[in-house]
C-alpha cells in the first residue's frame, strides 16, 4: 500500500516539475489572448518595448470603479510606454456574467475604456489562462488572483516585476511609483 502512494506521489511530483520547467523559460511577452470584440489576438510580443499592467476585471464588482482609474493611468502613461490590458473573468462571485460584447459595451459606455481588453478567461485554478498559470509559477501561490482587479506589472523585457492586490487602487502611490520605475528602465 505504501509503495502505491509513493508511486502516485512521484508521478504527481514529476508532472509538477515538468509544468514548472515549461514555464521557467518563458516570459510574459510569449503569451497571447483573444481580443474582446474581434477575431484579433492580443499578442504580448507586440508590446516588446512596453511596460504592461495586466488586470483581471469584472463588471459587477465592488472594485469595478477601478476601470476609471485604469483608463486614467493608460491615458497618462501610454505615450511613455505603458499598456494596460484588461482580462475579464467570471471566477470570483460570478461578477462578470456578460458576453464579450456586453462587457465591451459596459466598459466603453460607463468608463470610456480604450485600453486593450481580452476575451473573458479564467484566471485561477487548472483552467486559468496560461499567462496566469505562468505568473503563479514565477511569484508563488500567494501572487495568484484571489479576487477581481488583481494587477500584474510586467517590465519592458517581459519579466514579471510584482503583483498588486485588488485593494490597490490605480492611483495609489505604490502602483504609480512601480510603473514609473519600470518606464524609466
Amino acid at each position: 500500500m505504501l509503495k502505491k502512494y509513493a508511486l502516485l506521489f512521484l508521478l504527481a511530483l514529476t508532472a509538477l516539475i515538468k509544468t514548472e520547467m515549461a514555464y521557467a523559460e518563458k516570459n510574459a511577452k510569449q503569451f497571447s489572448f483573444d481580443h474582446l470584440t474581434s477575431e484579433d489576438v492580443i499578442d504580448l510580443s507586440n508590446y516588446k518595448d512596453d511596460v504592461l499592467l495586466i488586470v483581471n476585471t469584472a463588471s459587477k464588482c465592488g472594485f469595478t470603479g477601478q476601470y476609471e482609474g485604469l483608463e486614467k493611468l493608460y491615458q497618462k502613461y501610454q505615450d511613455k510606454g505603458l499598456v494596460v490590458i484588461g482580462v475579464p473573468s467570471n471566477d470570483f462571485g460570478s461578477q462578470e456574467p456578460g458576453s464579450n460584447e456586453e462587457i465591451a459595451d459596459f466598459c466603453k459606455f460607463n468608463y470610456g475604456v480604450t485600453f486593450p481588453m481580452t476575451s473573458k478567461y479564467s484566471v485561477k485554478g487548472d483552467n486559468a489562462h496560461p499567462f496566469y498559470q505562468w505568473a503563479k509559477s514565477q511569484l508563488g501561490f500567494g501572487s495568484s488572483p484571489k479576487w477581481n482587479f488583481h494587477k500584474y506589472l510586467v517590465s519592458r523585457d517581459g519579466e514579471l516585476v510584482r503583483f498588486f492586490l485588488p485593494t490597490t487602487k490605480p492611483n495609489s502611490r505604490s502602483l504609480i511609483e512601480a510603473i514609473e520605475k519600470e518606464l524609466k528602465s
